[in-house]
């Protein structure tokens, strides 16, 4: 053995005679790769078929489908009761809207991990959860004009008070401006953006996935991948900014409703999970995560860190569920219910339970998008511009002395109606 690593000694005589190395000697060796075709990045290791990643193992899938369904059940539970004490229609449909975000990131996310091994069919899965994120920022917002009683409100109370000027907010741009119907006009807009561009964009990578242009982790110049993380980022950025300079704006009239856990929640799930596939894309093509090597499974590039991207998701919505219940406790409107209902002792400890029907037609009003369709007609139509909106019941008063009115019927048989009050704000 010791002559196999002696230098002293040839190469016929430390392998014998019968060596296939020595028998062809005039075999050319592989000369390394020079150039700049060499790859800095470390080979990621491929994983056998003997070798099962662990998102490939029923372990993932009983543990991921234990957090998402334990998620769905209290999220569930606090939408029914919700709806149940549909006390405050114009607030309540807005939370529900940004409970439903639990239920559709768990359940989407653990489809996608169930069909981790058919290549990039998470892709699909996935779309309708992009699509649901823009509608939750945009209810955000339209929640948070409603705790303030809606945008001539607002308007009233900030109109012509100067900018504060700061850099670790974001406002140093905004020195010497002060609030005006126009700065309420950008928040809604830059949140609107936001509810078509990401459509957009979704339908955009089924296309590109449909033709072989679109990897997840892939920046190459030549894919989707890049353009369209590109684009993302920068709608996201701008509908989260304007949520945080509409705070700013209103922090202290909203600090009666507790606003800083609803913000930080709708903006972890959100922007957060973003990033957090972001950084498992780049961990992938760096190397961090295994490939997976197998005639068997169809995995295409991406895929694997996109499954761990999912696993991570199903555990994080059931804390979400948790923090949720929290920031948008139903408890408030039971109050209101019971106030209305009658005292504690006739109906028991929630009162006179409402029935199926009202909950149901409760449901129906709240996932309908009529009222985003028509706020970003009255934020972008350049009629609208000099005007704010007032969101009143009938209450069978007359209305006041406007321009234009609009109105719908609720699901209770309440009157709602938008009225566009004139501003003396010049946009």
């Amino acid at each position: 053995m010791s002559r196999l690593w002696r230098r002293d000694v040839p190469l016929s005589e430390r392998l014998g005679e019968d060596s296939p190395l020595v028998a062809a000697p005039s075999l050319p060796l592989t000369a390394a790769p020079t150039g700049p075709n060499i790859s800095w990045l470390p080979e990621a290791p491929l994983l056998t078929p003997d070798q099962p990643i662990f998102l490939m193992t029923p372990t993932a899938q009983a543990v991921s489908g234990f957090f998402v369904w334990t998620a769905l059940i209290l999220t569930c539970h606090q939408i029914y009761m919700h709806l149940r004490f549909y006390s405050s229609p114009r607030e309540q449909r807005h939370i529900v809207r940004i409970l439903f975000i639990v239920p559709i990131y768990a359940f989407d996310s653990w489809l996608s991990l169930l069909f981790f091994t058919n290549d990039q069919y998470y892709v699909y899965f996935d779309t309708v959860r992009d699509c649901y994120e823009a509608f939750v920022i945009y209810n955000f917002l339209s929640l948070c004009y409603e705790y303030l009683g809606g945008e001539s409100a607002i308007m009233a109370e900030i109109r012509g008070k100067p900018i504060e000027s700061s850099c670790m907010y974001g406002t140093c741009c905004l020195r010497g401006k002060a609030y005006s119907i126009g700065f309420l006009r950008f928040c809604k807009q830059a949140t609107l953006q936001f509810c078509v561009v990401k459509p957009l964009m979704a339908i955009i990578t089924v296309i590109l996935q449909a033709f072989g242009k679109y990897k997840d982790g892939d920046f190459n110049v030549s894919g989707g991948y890049l353009y369209v993380s590109i684009v993302y980022n920068i709608s996201v950025s701008l509908s989260l900014y304007a949520l945080f300079l509409f705070y700013f704006s209103t922090r202290e009239l909203l600090r009666p409703f507790s606003p800083m856990l609803k913000f930080l929640m709708v903006k972890s799930v959100i922007f957060l999970s973003f990033w957090q596939g972001m950084l498992l894309a780049i961990l992938e093509k760096c190397g961090a995560i295994p490939q997976i090597n197998s005639v068997e499974v169809s995995v295409g590039e991406g895929t694997v860190a996109a499954g761990y991207q999912n696993f991570i998701i199903c555990i994080e919505m059931f804390f979400a569920a948790l923090a949720l219940r929290h920031a948008f406790t139903y408890r408030v409107y039971v109050e209101k219910s019971l106030d209305l209902q009658g005292p504690v002792l006739t109906y028991g400890e929630f009162g006179r339970c409402a029935p199926m029907k009202s909950i149901s037609s409760s449901l129906k009003e709240t996932m309908s998008p009529g009222d985003m369709v028509q706020d970003a007609i009255h934020n972008f139509s350049p009629a609208y511009q000099q005007y704010t909106q007032q969101s009143t019941l009938e209450q069978g008063a007359p209305p006041p002395a406007v321009s234009r009115t609009h109105g719908t019927v609720g699901s209770r048989g309440d009157t709602e109606k938008t009225l566009l009050l004139s501003s003396d704000d010049e946009f």
